[in-house]
């Protein structure tokens, strides 16, 4: 791990690297989720728990390392907010492709921090309204019943869990280091999913496979994506770390396509314009900071 107090001097093509490899990671917890429950037999409340334990295991074990000195706990509003999260993403990738599950996702999350900004007084100019109808227009019409519709329980799940998510990014501004603040949550949120895996437990399936896939979520593509994540955002500006987020679907419908053998519709592929390219509007539009 990038030391965050000096990720601002890194270089230009360790900035790129890193951001590079976090949004892999990203892509990785849809990937690594999927093929778990369908080629695997662990049930999505053993996986959500595995995946929250070993990832605030990791999270402790890098700010042991690297943030004795820093400041941030977490919170238990926060925790259940990632809990959430992490269980409607669990549940919803029982039937959702990779690709769907992650453009549910990060499009879910993306609206609902911009329709917190509204909320909040935050003025939107034309080309961001237009941006922002765009992309609810793409999520719409990606979920419009039809033959290539996606499931539509495992679509509210994922739409559930990008809201979650919102919430608990927007609760973590200012609230301390990221990594602490988040290794905190972590071991919070393992709380909650151990008391939904005991709700689950006529049903509990700990196949070692799906185990080991979990362990990788939550280790690797969690807990190492988010510190890695972390450590450069300083020196990407706010638009850029935004933006570039919105690649995370893409590079899951690849990895969907190369280790799932998933097939990507027109429908996704138009939805997937829409919902991103609208996003990327109201992002890119927003008036320049020194940040």
């Amino acid at each position: 791990m990038v030391n965050m107090e000096r990720s601002p001097r890194l270089s230009r093509i360790n900035v790129v690297f890193l951001t590079v490899l976090a949004m892999i990671a990203f892509a990785g917890n849809s990937i690594l989720c999927r093929i778990a429950l369908k080629h695997t037999a662990i049930d999505a409340a053993s996986f959500t728990s595995i995946r929250l334990m070993s990832g605030a295991l990791v999270l402790w074990a890098i700010t042991m390392l690297f943030g004795r000195e820093r400041i941030g706990r977490g919170n238990w509003i926060s925790a259940f907010a990632l809990f959430v999260y992490a269980a409607g993403f669990s549940f919803s990738y029982i039937s959702l492709t990779a690709a769907t599950g992650a453009l549910l996702l990060f499009g879910t999350v993306q609206v609902a921090m911009i329709g917190h900004g509204l909320w909040g007084g935050e003025k939107l100019r034309l080309q961001q309204l237009t941006g922002l109808v765009i992309a609810f227009a793409g999520l719409v019409g990606l979920l419009l019943p039809g033959l290539s519709a996606p499931p539509l329980v495992g679509s509210v799940l994922m739409m559930i869990a990008g809201v979650a998510w919102a919430v608990y990014t927007l609760r973590g501004k200012g609230a301390g280091d990221p990594t602490r603040v988040t290794a905190g949550n972590f071991r919070r949120a393992s709380l909650f999913a151990a008391i939904l895996s005991l709700l689950f437990i006529s049903n509990t399936n700990l196949d070692t496979v799906g185990v080991w896939y979990a362990i990788a979520s939550g280790a690797l593509t969690s807990g190492l994506g988010y510190a890695v994540w972390y450590s450069v955002v300083p020196a990407l500006k706010s638009t850029n770390a935004a933006t570039v987020q919105l690649s995370v679907p893409v590079i899951a419908a690849l990895g969907g396509i190369v280790l799932l053998s998933e097939l990507v519709t027109m429908r996704f592929v138009l939805a997937s314009i829409a919902t991103l390219g609208g996003i990327a509007l109201v992002i890119l539009s927003k008036p320049r900071s020194n940040n």
